[in-house]
């Protein structure tokens, strides 16, 4: 089944590319289906590469899927064109009165601040606060992990020495959770952040279930309320070339980065990424998508709280 997204999204000629099944609004609307509905809050600098990255795994499965992109009032990014912002983005509060039955929040480079020094903290809170009643299921990405998880139940971040930045092994800490369906006992996941959630603090506290770790690259995926809040602190969403991009980036800025770990084949730049994290991401969000999303969402949206 195909994803429905906004007519004119720039990622849908990309995905199209791809093989993906996407249709636009317009041809949506013929079909008598009940489509989940998904909200992105997506933070990140590159907006049109989050969302194809986002919309190439919400894509891979046999349900229809209609994603709104929400905005924030209290940040203007820098690195999107406003036409676009304007275009395909909707303000919080246009959308507060709607329900959803999943959301997605995506990370943010703002990892170096305290929380309550990020200039959107207040707002962001009160659309973490409305997703308990608005969303089925939330699943919370990287730094809105680590946002997440300490507004709700407390779990401070740490700095690290030096940047988590590479592919790391993960291993599944229960098999027969309905998330882990069809994964292998280790799987791989892109890491790149300075901060980090420490295994201890998630296990003190009985709300929260520690789903998944590395040996070294730590606490990956908590669990609360039963599936309605996934807490995950990698990038499993990354393409291929984006720890690349960052590094070359970083390079070029003259700031102290290491090669990502892990990465290239024979740890060489020159000679490209080696992909071992996308059949990991697959079964992720379709599983997210199936078994917390679509099975467990009543056919009235409204009826969501």
């Amino acid at each position: 089944m195909p994803l429905n997204l906004p007519d004119r999204l720039p990622a849908i000629e990309l995905l199209k590319e791809e093989n993906i099944f996407v249709i636009d609004t317009s041809r949506a609307t013929q079909q008598d289906i009940r489509p989940l509905r998904i909200a992105i809050l997506n933070l990140m600098p590159l907006k049109i590469t989050t969302e194809t990255d986002l919309i190439r795994l919400l894509s891979n499965t046999p349900l229809q899927v209609e994603i709104s992109f929400m905005k924030i009032k209290s940040h203007t990014p820098k690195n999107t064109p406003i036409e676009h912002m304007k275009t395909f983005y909707t303000d919080f509060e246009q959308m507060r009165a709607q329900k959803y039955d999943g959301m997605i929040v995506t990370g943010a480079p703002v990892e170096h601040l305290p929380f309550e020094e990020v200039t959107y903290w207040n707002e962001i809170t009160e659309i973490f606060e409305w997703a308990r009643t608005h969303v089925t299921s939330t699943l919370y990405i990287c730094w809105a992990a680590q946002a997440g998880l300490y507004h709700h139940y407390g779990i401070p971040k740490y700095p690290l020495e030096k940047k988590m930045f590479g592919i790391f092994e993960h291993r599944v800490l229960n098999p027969l959770h309905p998330i882990f369906r069809g994964f292998d006992s280790c799987f791989f996941v892109p890491h790149s952040r300075h901060t980090e959630v420490r295994r201890e603090d998630i296990l003190k506290n009985p709300a929260l279930t520690l789903l998944s770790d590395s040996p070294e690259a730590g606490v990956y995926m908590v669990m609360a309320r039963g599936g309605r809040e996934f807490f995950v602190t990698g990038h499993s969403e990354y393409s291929p070339s984006t720890l690349d991009t960052e590094y070359r980036r970083d390079l070029d800025k003259q700031l102290p980065i290491e090669k990502p770990r892990n990465y290239y084949l024979n740890d060489d730049p020159a000679q490209g990424p080696l992909v071992r994290w996308r059949a990991h991401a697959n079964l992720f969000f379709s599983n997210w998508l199936n078994y917390f999303v679509y099975q467990e969402t009543p056919y009235n949206i409204n009826e969501i709280g």
